[in-house]
């Protein structure tokens, strides 16, 4: 307390200095402190007058227990995060420039009897699919003023690194959010058929339709291929939805005995950026890439940058000890040698596959999409 009360002495007596007040007024509010100070350490005053009455209604006082004590900084919101890594491909590009992945859609031709002395038909090969994407920049820039920095007595610019790097997050999870909830690849889904969307709210009835719909898909051959749904992505709405599917033994929308046989079967992860008006909430059915080879959506980033990199300008002043003498550059935090002023910026790197029919559907055999808008 003694600390305190030494601290809030040296602090009044610079403002009442800097104000130009007169002598005897820096004197008077010296005894009060010091006053203070000695109670604190256990000597009694000689002078039983209202020395105390004063310290303690003191404009000074007051002044100094509101504008050091009482300020505060609240922890700020809790963001909600989009786990989509899982579902979606990550890729590696050298440059800015379209990078070209050729996919195969299906097999050669089946075998055709012949007879003796017959000749074998020519057959075809079926052409793989041209698919292109590109890595794009994404940045923001951040002033700060220098004397804000060396004020900042509550720590409020120290987690700014943190804060632009969840910044630059958020962003990529918006833009992964748009490649699902567009118009154009919700548009190729839905017309593609029952095999690839529906109208229907999320049920355990409709994940096991979905199901059935992943293994009912063929290649451009229409042979059947290997295509399981692995990930429900749903709106935020449906979370207690997801929970009672994946939690109950029993079918819970039927009134019956009829077992969940879907409750194991999938990974539930939901969107926060995925839009809907209670009940007409949407959902996905995704396959799994790393287990079909079956890639419904990539991410592309430039070779060398994996994640959000911040970056600070250099000042453009040096120190010097004489007007003709060798200077040396200053620390960042004096800003430039106009304003003061402190630039950093955060810069992200990434891009995906577009197309004006597919939209962001790098393969639509991996997805399943459903409006959530019957009952």
């Amino acid at each position: 307390m003694r600390r305190i009360i030494s601290t809030l002495q040296e602090i009044r007596h610079l403002q009442l200095t800097k104000a130009g007040a007169p002598a005897t007024r820096l004197a008077e509010t010296e005894q009060k402190f010091r006053w203070f100070d000695g109670l604190l350490s256990g000597i009694k005053p000689t002078d039983t007058g209202n020395q105390l009455e004063e310290v303690m209604t003191s404009a000074d006082f007051t002044y100094a227990l509101q504008e050091f004590v009482q300020r505060l900084m609240l922890p700020g919101y809790q963001a909600k995060r989009f786990d989509f890594e899982q579902f979606i491909k990550p890729d590696v590009v050298p440059n800015f420039m379209p990078v070209t992945r050729y996919q195969r859609r299906g097999e050669l031709e089946d075998l055709e009897y012949v007879g003796e002395k017959g000749e074998a038909r020519p057959g075809s090969v079926p052409d793989a699919t041209k698919r292109q994407y590109q890595a794009y920049v994404w940045e923001k820039q951040f002033d700060f003023s220098m004397r804000a920095l060396v004020n900042d007595d509550l720590g409020y610019f120290a987690d700014t690194a943190t804060a632009m790097g969840m910044a630059a997050r958020r962003s990529l999870e918006k833009y992964v959010s748009r490649m699902l909830w567009n118009a154009v690849t919700i548009a190729r889904l839905v017309a593609l058929g029952a095999l690839f969307s529906t109208t229907g709210r999320l049920t355990t009835a409709r994940i096991s339709a979905a199901r059935m719909a992943f293994n009912q898909r063929v290649d451009v051959r229409l042979n059947p291929i290997a295509a399981s749904l692995r990930y429900i992505v749903f709106h935020a709405g449906l979370a207690d939805t997801v929970l009672q599917i994946q939690s109950s033994t029993l079918v819970p929308e039927l009134a019956t005995n009829a077992a969940n046989i879907v409750a194991g079967k999938f990974v539930a992860i939901e969107d926060p950026y995925a839009v809907g008006a209670a009940p007409n909430l949407p959902w996905y059915a995704l396959a799994d890439w790393k287990l079909n080879a079956i890639v419904p959506f990539v991410l592309a980033r430039r070779q060398g940058i994996t994640g959000p990199l911040l970056l600070r300008k250099r000042s453009d002043m040096e120190s010097i000890t004489a007007l003709l003498g060798g200077g040396a550059d200053v620390a960042p935090v004096f800003g430039d040698f106009s304003t003061g002023n402190v630039v950093v910026k955060v810069h992200d790197e990434w891009g995906t596959f577009i197309d004006i029919t597919e939209g962001n559907l790098f393969d639509n055999r991996g997805a399943y999409y459903s409006a959530g808008t019957a009952a």
